[in-house]
Order: C-alpha cells, then structure tokens, then sequence
C-alpha cells in the first residue's frame, strides 16, 4: 500500500481547503513549467493564517484597495504612449479568440481606439465549436488574426513526452503560447503586447497583481538547447530525432535584452480593468459572436471555458492526477471569488464532476500522441501522489475532499 505520508512534487502533506472557495493549498502557482517531475520542489498557492487562499485574498482587494477609475487613467496613458498613427498596428494581443482574448481584442479596438494584431498559437487540435469561435473573432468582431501553427511532427512528439515523463501534456503548447506575443512585436515592430488576466487571479504569487507587466523571468534562456520539453533538451531532440535547430525556432524565447532593446513591453489588461471570466464570456457573445457549447465541458458543469482544443480536457484531468485539483474545482473556485455561486455550490459541483473521465476525445488524444490505452493509464498510475490518491475495491478515490457543509475531508 502506498504511504499517504509520502508526497510528490513538494506538495505539502496536509491538504488543506480555502475557506473561502473551493481550492486547496496544492494548487502550483507556477505558471511557467519547464519541469514538473516527481521529485521537483513546486510553489504552491498561498494560504493566509485564516485558511483564505491568495487568490480570494486579491480578490477581496479588487473591491476595497484598488481604484479602478485611476487604473483606467492609466491604461489610457500607456495605450496613448504607444499609439500609431500612420495605420500600422500599434498593440499585440495573443489568444485564442476564447471568451478572455476576445474582449480583451474587441475592448482595446472599440472601446480605446487601438488598432490591434491578435496572434494565435494553434491549439494541438481545434474542436468544432473553438474553430467557430476562432473565424468570428475576426469575422464578427472586426479583427486581424494570425495564426501560427508550429511544426506538427515536433509538436506531437513533444507533447507525447511531456504527457509520458510529466504527466504535463499542455507543456510545449503553454511554452509556445508564452513566446508568441512579444515574438510577433518583435516581427511586426510592434512596442507593446497585452493579455487578458494574469494567472495571479487565479492563485499565483499574490505579489505578481501588484506590477502589470509580465516577468522577464520567461524570456531568461542562456542556451535554448538546455530548454526541455517533455522532460529531454533540445540537443537530444535534435541528435535523436533529427530534427534541427531551426524547427525550435517558435519556441526559443526571446533574449531579455533584446526586448528591452526593441523597446516591447509586456502587460495584462486585468491589471487596468477589473478581470470578471462570466463577464468576458457574456461581452464575447454580444460582441465577437462567441458562442459556449451545446453541452457542458467533460469534468466540470461550464459551457464556455477553454473550448477550443481537444487536448484541453487533458490537461485538466492530469491536474488532477497529480494535484488532486480538476477542471470543475478551477471553474467553480473563480465563480466563487466572483460572487457569481456560493462556496456550498461550488463543493457540490466539485464533487458531482471533477473527478469524471474525459471520454469524449479520449480515441483522438491518444493517435495525437501515439500512445496505446494500456500506456496512457500506467502513465496515469505513476503520477498518483500517495498523499492525495488511495484505492477502494479496487478504484482509486481521493482521500480528502470538499464538501458543502465546509468539514472537509
């Protein structure tokens, strides 16, 4: 039997719950992941000596500390700094034409008068609602878009050894996803670049809402062949599987130094503007023609959050394989902070959907990554923390759970 003593990743051993929502202190607050092995130390979210997690702390702040009328003063101030006007594009916008980057496009055009470029890291494969999406932020919104699609061979077999030696099959995309803004500035001679929400909304660092721009902690690769993907460095890749360096080309960071000699900055619109995901979702409808799906997502109750990519319900389900956190905790955490359900909802949905299997693109996922059945579950099996997972007649159960009445598990 496995010692519930024993924990991966550097998780603590005592799984804690927020009073306040449905998160629990294993939750990384990483958002860059270069590794995430067994027997890496990871930071995880933060817990105040109230049990309150630091993503609802910062959100109690939105209402009380910050002046929102002052932060739209100063939106305006550096939009104006960077403003064109001889027709060229004058901000970056990357996305993926989800309900978050389609306001975040639409609002700086319509609303502040920009003329943005969005840019979109393709998605490993588009579902039919998430490529609909995509055509109408352009074709409803009033947009240009360019797509970017990296070299698939590589790509698949980077995701395939992010799943097999991480469990982390969304790494080389997150990577890319990262690279592709300032990359396009850069391109297109384009000074600043802004995305939606800083992941601190949703739990990183507290420290990260207090600054609006992205750390240069990404963009600080001193030899790209020591970057790792799938857990093996590009001069394996290259000598092992012949691929050259050229084919890495998307997902090389740009050097600090030269952003800062190009003079591009980096920002989050939810550091101007305050960040709501159902009022982006209801903002996309109106106004890019946004559509959610016709059923809810596979672990969790939403219709309308991270549509686009049959891979994404994946990701998710690895989350909870190692963190014991699944996509129904995440979507209903968020709508707690955002008064939109209560914390006693949010346990139940959490309980009903979170740990359900994603079937739907199961088949699909595994030809991506050209994996067996077999495979992908002795996969699963290894990443099982022993201080979060137990089996019961044979089934694997979570040992500690949310529950409505707030006596947790």
């Amino acid at each position: 039997m496995n010692n519930p003593s024993h924990t991966y990743y550097g998780l603590p051993n005592e799984v804690l719950f927020c009073k306040k929502c449905v998160i629990s202190n294993q939750r990384p607050n990483s958002t860059i992941e270069f590794k995430n092995r067994k027997d890496e130390t990871k930071k995880v979210i933060n817990f105040n000596d109230e049990g309150v997690c630091s993503a609802c702390e910062y959100h109690a702040e939105k209402d009380v500390v910050i002046d929102w009328q002052a932060r739209d003063g100063d939106l305006r101030a550096l939009l104006a700094k960077f403003k064109r006007t001889d027709g060229g594009y004058d901000v970056i916008v990357p996305g993926s034409g989800g309900k978050d980057s389609a306001f975040t496009a639409h609002v700086l055009k319509y609303k502040y008068g920009m003329n943005p470029l969005t840019v979109t890291w393709a998605p490993h494969l588009y579902t039919p609602i998430g490529f609909e999406n995509f055509a109408d932020w352009m074709h409803v919104g009033g947009l240009d878009n360019i797509l970017y699609t990296p070299n698939g061979k590589l790509h698949r077999l980077m995701t395939k050894n992010a799943f097999h030696n991480l469990l982390h099959p969304f790494q080389p995309f997150i990577i890319g996803q990262r690279i592709i803004g300032p990359m396009m500035a850069k391109r297109f001679g384009v000074k600043l670049v802004i995305y939606g929400e800083n992941q601190a909304e949703y739990g990183n660092a507290i420290n990260e809402n207090v600054k609006p721009v992205m750390s240069d902690e990404f963009f600080s690769t001193a030899d790209p062949l020591d970057m790792r993907f799938g857990d093996i460095d590009m001069r394996s890749y290259i000598k092992d599987s012949g691929f050259e360096l050229g084919d890495f080309a998307p997902y090389i960071p740009p050097k600090r130094e030269e952003i800062i000699s190009a003079g591009v900055e980096v920002h989050y619109l939810g550091y101007y503007l305050k960040w709501d995901p159902q009022e982006c979702y209801y903002y996309a409808v109106e106004n890019t023609g946004f559509k959610g799906n016709t059923s809810r997502t596979e672990g969790s109750y939403s219709k309308y959050s991270s549509i686009d990519d049959k891979i994404d319900p994946f990701h998710y389900y690895t989350t909870l394989i190692k963190f014991g956190i699944g996509r129904a905790t995440y979507d209903s955490a968020q709508e707690v902070r955002n008064d939109k359900i209560t914390r006693d909802e949010a346990a139940y949905l959490v309980k009903k959907y979170d740990t359900e299997f994603p079937k739907k693109y199961f088949k699909e996922f595994l030809g991506y990554i050209d994996t067996t059945e077999d495979k992908f579950w002795k996969t699963i099996e290894k990443f099982r923390s022993p201080h979060l997972w137990r089996k019961v007649d044979g089934e694997w159960k979570l040992r500690h759970t949310v529950t409505v009445d707030g006596a947790d598990d």
